[in-house]
């Protein structure tokens, strides 16, 4: 759904809101999944004549952030964007010598997802960007906007249903079928088919929202997930896996991150359900390679994925149960900051009744309390 980006920017200001090593694992699709020996690894490279004939998906190691390259055939398309505080996007499509973008997707208006996607469209010939229509009052997304603007780059709205081809590559459109203003769950979902070789791809979506694609009837099955939301437990359902019954599973985290992604429940029902897991807080950039029958696993680096050691409760998402292991907060309280949310900042939670500077000075003394991730 194509839709001027002086919509949103209109939008914005009648609201007030502008102010080493390499592993590899090489499948074959021809002898199906059941075939045990179909999951051996082997240290062979995929047989093509014509290295056009190969797509190539870079997990890029952006830190706490997400993007990821796609190169297929003489087409580039870009998902998400980084974290706004680094340059490694832009460094990396550079050091791949890439010049032109045909699209790309922001899955949602978080800066760890869009963060550099103002320098991308200013440094790089950028065909469309696709970006699901949810508005933020940060200045990441109404600079990204603005570049949108003033390079004239053609804007969509992608909706569930719909089906793109760029080159031999199929896209589908998984989620959402509809904004309501709820930014991360209403994450642009993808599915990316090249082939026999499927991609799923699903920002920062929750575990309701991937029942509504299941409930679509599209065919999620796909040999190489990307797990929602750097392998929160807000995502990847046990449901959800058994649809998509990926072979390998890739989450993008920074080391050593605040909200302590990965989540050990994660990795366990992932590698309970068979996939091999790769983490680019753990292995660095990670590249899939595939000729559309095969496709091998690139690691920058050597590491066993693990769950994150920092983890943090997100007050603007977590359920009651887990609001009331934050230190003085139960029952009664839960209830009132789930109502109030979403919150900016932790200092916010002063605005609950009943809850004073001690409380919020125990609060913030634990640690355990968080903004996003």
């Amino acid at each position: 759904m194509k839709k001027s980006v002086w919509i949103l920017l209109l939008l914005i200001f009648s609201f007030g809101l502008l102010t080493a090593c390499t592993k590899v694992i090489d499948q074959s699709k021809e002898d199906g999944k059941d075939n045990p020996t179909n999951q051996e690894k082997k240290e062979q490279p995929i047989a093509a004549e014509d290295d056009k004939q190969l797509m190539r998906v870079h997990y890029i190691d952006v830190g706490q952030g997400d993007a990821t390259l796609l190169e297929v055939e003489e087409f580039s398309l870009l998902i998400d964007a980084g974290n706004w505080k680094s340059t490694e996007v832009v460094d990396y499509l550079k050091q791949q010598e890439i010049k032109k973008i045909d699209i790309v997707v922001g899955t949602h208006p978080d800066a760890d997802h869009i963060g550099q996607l103002a320098q991308v469209i200013g440094e790089f010939d950028v065909g469309e960007v696709w970006m699901s229509g949810n508005l933020s009052s940060s200045a990441t997304f109404t600079n990204a906007l603005q570049a949108i603007d003033a390079s004239g780059t053609e804007y969509i709205e992608p909706r569930t249903g719909e089906v793109f081809d760029v080159g031999s590559l199929q896209i589908e459109v998984l989620h959402p079928s509809e904004i309501t203003g709820s930014p991360n769950e209403e994450s642009i979902s993808l599915k990316m088919t090249y082939g026999d070789i499927g991609f799923i791809f699903t920002g920062d979506a929750g575990v309701k929202e991937e029942q509504e694609m299941i409930d679509t009837g599209i065919d999620l099955n796909a040999e190489i997930l990307h797990l929602g939301h750097h392998g929160s437990n807000t995502s990847t359902s046990l449901a959800f896996l058994k649809a998509v019954t990926p072979e390998v599973a890739i989450y993008s985290a920074g080391a050593d991150n605040s909200y302590g992604h990965p989540h050990a429940e994660v990795i366990a029902v992932v590698e309970n359900e068979g996939a091999e897991v790769f983490g680019t807080d753990v292995n660095g950039t990670i590249i899939v390679e595939t000729d559309g029958k095969t496709y091998k696993v690139e690691t920058q680096q050597e590491g066993v994925p693990t769950e994150g050691q920092n983890r943090c409760i997100d007050i603007n998402i977590a359920s009651s149960a887990e609001l009331q292991e934050i230190s003085g907060i139960g029952e009664t309280y839960a209830k009132a900051i789930i109502n109030k949310r979403p919150f900016e900042n932790i200092e916010q939670l002063i605005g609950i009744k009943g809850i004073g500077q001690g409380t919020l000075d125990a609060i913030q003394e634990q640690g355990l309390a968080c903004i996003g991730g």
